[in-house]
């Protein structure tokens, strides 16, 4: 028992850190040789590398803030089918009941990482990306609609705030129509919720009209722009 409770307690902190890997913050230092927390928004995520570096680099960390929540819920699948584990798994435990669960908390921990990173003062991204690797990885079918969802609406709007809140609304409601487990509906809601609170600030923005768009200059300093 001690043994699967450890483990589990090591995937947990382990996707935690996973998503508190600056992958934004690093490309930027790396190719522009700045701080990204100190330029555009402030924060982390590819949005703010989009707007300071570009189309690419925004596309590569786009893809590695995914890849980090893949990897995360990736790690909670290879616990529960890894033979040496299982030995210590208890009785009374469920496998397929309690991987469900195992996979929302890894997933929240990894999101949680991404915006308060422990290796950038717990600051860092809206966790929109990350979000969309742990949905594919959860769930590819909610993954690709809660996508199709962000993809119609920043084409419409050009705006990617708006398009992230509204795929952080979508994903419960797939969540819900697509029939996943009472664990992933959870996370849907409790996802959502954080990813448009972190929104707050553009929130305000857009209601008073003023929200940048996709290809617009940025003057605005960090603290008062927040993605």
């Amino acid at each position: 028992m001690t043994i699967w409770l450890t483990a589990c307690g090591a995937i947990i902190v382990i996707a935690y850190l996973l998503g508190s890997f600056p992958t934004g913050y690093i490309a930027v230092k790396q190719l522009k040789g700045i701080d990204i927390r100190e330029v555009g928004s402030g924060s982390t995520g590819a949005t703010n590398v989009l707007r300071t570096l570009g189309k690419g680099p925004g596309a590569f960390v786009l893809v590695l803030d995914s890849l980090k929540g893949v990897l995360a819920i990736a790690l909670v699948y290879w616990l529960f089918n890894f033979n040496s584990i299982q030995n210590y798994i208890p009785p009374t435990v469920d496998a397929q009941v309690w991987q469900p669960w195992m996979v929302t908390i890894a997933g929240l921990a990894a999101i949680l990482g991404h915006s308060k990173s422990i290796f950038l003062g717990f600051t860092g991204g809206k966790s929109v990306a990350i979000s969309l690797g742990i949905l594919l990885a959860m769930s590819w079918q909610v993954g690709l609609a809660t996508a199709g969802v962000f993809a119609i609406v920043v084409a419409i709007s050009r705006i990617v705030s708006l398009s992230s809140i509204t795929g952080a609304i979508a994903v419960s409601i797939f969540m819900v129509l697509l029939h996943q487990p009472l664990p992933y509906v959870l996370f849907g809601i409790a996802g959502g919720l954080y990813v448009i609170l972190r929104h707050r600030t553009n929130i305000e923005r857009l209601i008073a009209g003023t929200e940048p768009k996709i290809g617009q200059n940025v003057t605005a300093k960090p603290e008062q722009l927040a993605n």
